[in-house]
């Protein structure tokens, strides 16, 4: 039976669970109250999780020595299904592209996270059919709540972002409410005090608050004056509920004055511009008209813990709809993104270890201040806030689906859920695996930490998937058969009766496989025959690498990337910038700094520091037995060592270093077979391997997955040369070049100062009349798929 036969038994099963759902108890003791009838298509909740990957989970089995205490997850997990094999892509815009689109990163060039030196040709484009519209066609509203990082940021003049503040809706949501930057800012070491300095990183409270005499001595205070965003103050002092008066007044929304009392307006210094890691947000808003505009960190609704703004905001939206037209409501918690930070002890249970102490925020945990104690101080205080923001966003799940009437809070504080009773499809998905200091490396599970997110390796890719709703046969089972992110496109397809390859141009292919099944059927025999993930490096404008900045992440065994464009991002993931506005432990590196990481490993050899480049790509391709590795990195001319300056090294124009590595992998629980470095089958080389030392079975493995990688690397290269040579003209790709490309160029030239978009064919940053001439030197030509 075909997936489009099965479309009406699946819309009578739904049409009945609703009826069901309004006519039977609603779990909370009492009948549900009269009013409009329940669509009978199913609303879709889809929950991401930000760097929150398996090795967290104790529903998976794993968790570490001191996992994070997840009730809520794990009670939708057993009221639902638990993907057991699931991947994403290496880190996060990739990954979250493919929710939206149902195609991988190398059909749509958005190949890594998005920053504000990337052209927007690398950001997901408004003539894609995304999922919003496609739900559109059958009555859908949808709206996005929260992080999803799927456009560039106003940052520097707004360079890739053609829509500005409209570009959600541009997109298709017909409601946003959220962040176009990527993770929360850093944390203001200052505590909100200008007194301490002019740069967050410049003051002495790591945690963003100012912490009590016990765990500071010197900057410390037991009492102050508490100012709000919004005017007013409150005096808060040790005693009773507050047992940190700084960290108090920091989650009331808050900055406190320490030690001082409240004056009838706050004095100059008081600082409610500064971000403050997950206590700030500089909100984007638009509506099913557009109409977007930034609601700034100092306005008193921005203010307050990321997870519970998240959440309020999600149950404002969906309390607004009728109940006679389906939504998708899509919430993305910025945790457990970088930078880590303690969340409320409101979300934290009292006997959580950590919950209460506060030495996680005292000088000598830093590790700057702790010489030899580097590495363990950072990882000790990294897992116990991690714990303590998983267990805090867990939480605000549970809130969320209360909050929605889909559950309700037992008298003991577990979650009373029965899906069966409701209308309504909740997803949960990691976007990627979880950021190196973060990584569970004990057992069970010990997961790998220098191959963990921005990697192809399990660590990096394998995340957690939970589904639940009144579909689901059989609830509280497990599915071991692969599945990737992009095959979520295909399954709200699906639940909302729409055609998934509705919009498609003639020549493109949906990479989206079919899931629905598996929530159907318990016996649902594997869909996949191989799961596949990549991550790449954005369009960004020619001769923009002289600007580029060396950032060197240890944890990350020493990884040099040029991603981040700001010192600020490079220290919040733990990295050491090499670019200019240096710090004292790159003492000699020229005052304007290093621009490609050539440069930086040739300064860190000369120190005995060892060095490793990010990819330029990294593909990953499975059989859910065996794992091809392939990974493209830049190579340096000249020759390592050759030169006595390191500022004379540049990245080699001649091409670049290519290596395939295989391994055996597997889900098992307690110890799952990971990727590890030594684990590889073979010895490491440029494709193809030399398989000589293979039994038949690896080698035929290594053919399919050599084959199947093979095909994802032309796809790549056709899309990746598509506007300078496979079809250029074609800024909205749907395979020919016509008058509508001339419009759609007169439109975006004329926005954003006319910079970057889909219509900058030379990639050049502008939008101008070169742009025009290729589409008119183009008219007419028809493009092949890749």
């Amino acid at each position: 039976m075909t997936q489009r036969q099965a479309r009406p038994l699946l819309s009578a099963t739904l049409a009945a669970a609703a009826l069901l759902a309004a006519c039977s108890d609603s779990g909370s003791g009492s009948s549900a109250p009269d009013g409009p009838v329940a669509s009978a298509k199913p609303n879709i909740l889809f929950i991401v999780l930000d760097d929150l990957g398996v090795d967290q989970m104790t529903a998976y089995g794993y968790g570490g020595a001191a996992p994070a205490r997840t009730p809520n997850m794990t009670a939708i997990a057993r009221a639902g299904v638990l993907f057991r094999n699931a991947w994403a892509m290496p880190d996060c815009t990739p990954t979250r592209a493919t929710f939206f689109t149902g195609r991988y990163p190398s059909q749509t060039n958005v190949l890594n996270a998005l920053v504000a030196t990337d052209l927007a040709n690398s950001a997901p484009s408004p003539y894609e059919m995304t999922l919003p519209k496609l739900l559109k066609t059958e009555g859908y509203t949808s709206a996005l709540i929260g992080k999803m990082h799927l456009t560039g940021s106003d940052l520097n003049g707004a360079f890739n972002l053609p829509h500005g503040y409209d570009s959600m809706w541009k997109l298709g949501w017909d409601h946003f409410d959220g962040f176009l930057d990527g993770a929360p800012y850093n944390i203001d070491t200052r505590a909100g005090l200008a007194t301490q300095g002019a740069d967050v990183d410049s003051g002495p409270y790591k945690c963003g608050f100012v912490p009590t005499r016990r765990i500071d001595a010197v900057n410390g205070a037991d009492a102050g004056a508490c100012y709000f965003a919004g005017g007013g103050c409150t005096q808060l002092a040790v005693g009773g509920d507050v047992v940190t008066p700084g960290r108090t007044c920091m989650e009331r929304g808050g900055i406190l004055d320490p030690g001082q009392s409240c004056q009838a307006s706050a004095p100059a210094y008081i600082d409610f511009e500064a971000q403050n890691g997950y206590y700030t947000g500089r909100w984007v808003k638009s509506s099913a008209n557009g109409g977007g505009y930034v609601v700034p960190a100092s306005d008193p609704s921005s203010r307050g813990y990321r997870s519970i703004l998240e959440t309020d905001r999600a149950l404002a939206w969906a309390g607004q709809q009728p109940a006679d037209r389906p939504w998708m409501l899509t919430v993305g918690y910025s945790a457990i993104h970088t930078p880590l930070q303690v969340p409320p002890v409101a979300l934290i249970a009292q006997d959580t270890p950590g919950r209460d102490d506060n030495l996680v925020c005292s000088p000598l945990a830093d590790s700057e201040r702790t010489p030899g104690l580097t590495q363990a101080t950072d990882l000790i205080d990294g897992h116990l806030i991690t714990n303590l923001m998983i267990e805090a966003v867990d939480r605000k799940i549970g809130d969320l689906l209360v909050g929605l009437g889909l559950a309700r809070y037992k008298d003991d504080g577990t979650l009373d859920y029965h899906p069966e009773r409701t209308n309504t499809l909740v997803v949960i998905m990691g976007d990627n695996g979880t950021y190196v200091n973060s990584v569970k490396f004990t057992a069970p599970g010990r997961f790998d930490p220098t191959r963990a997110k921005a990697s192809p390796y399990q660590t990096g890719v394998w995340v957690p998937l939970l589904v639940a709703g009144p579909m689901v046969a059989s609830p509280g089972r497990e599915v071991p058969h692969m599945v990737g992110s992009v095959d979520l496109y295909r399954l709200f397809a699906e639940i909302a009766g729409a055609d998934a390859d509705t919009g498609i141009p003639a020549g493109q292919t949906l990479d989206a496989q079919p899931m629905l099944a598996y929530l159907t059927q318990a016996d649902q025999a594997g869909i996949r025959s191989t799961n596949f993930t990549e991550m790449g490096t954005n369009f960004r404008a020619a001769g923009s690498s002289e600007n580029e900045s060396p950032c060197v992440i240890p944890a990350a065994n020493n990884v040099c990337t040029t991603l981040f464009p700001q010192k600020g991002v490079c220290l919040a993931q733990g990295g050491i910038w090499y670019g200019d506005n240096l710090s004292p432990e790159t003492s000699g590196v020229p005052a304007e700094g290093y621009h490609n990481c050539c440069q930086a490993q040739a300064y860190r050899a000369g120190r005995n520091e060892s060095t490793t480049f990010l990819p330029v790509t990294t593909k990953a391709v499975t059989d859910g037995t065996f794992k091809l590795v392939r990974q493209t990195r830049n190579q340096c001319d000249p020759a390592m060592g050759t030169a006595s300056d390191p500022g004379a090294y540049r990245y080699s124009t001649t091409g670049f270093d290519i290596r395939d590595e295989l391994y055996r992998i597997d889900t098992a629980v307690p110890s799952p077979a990971l990727d590890r470095d030594g684990s590889e089958l073979t010895a490491i080389t440029a494709p193809p391997l030399d398989t000589a030392t293979l039994d038949p079975g690896q080698q035929q493995a290594y053919e399919r997955l050599k084959s199947e990688m093979e095909r994802h690397d032309s796809v790549a290269d056709y899309h990746w040369n598509y506007d300078s040579t496979n079809c250029p003209g074609d800024g909205n790709h749907d395979g020919v070049v016509d008058r509508q490309d001339l419009d759609n160029w007169r439109e975006l030239s004329q926005l954003n100062g006319a910079q970057s978009s889909w219509y900058d064919f030379n990639h050049d940053g502008r939008t101008d009349a070169t742009d025009q001439m290729i589409i008119q030197n183009n008219m007419g030509r028809t493009c092949r798929g890749a």
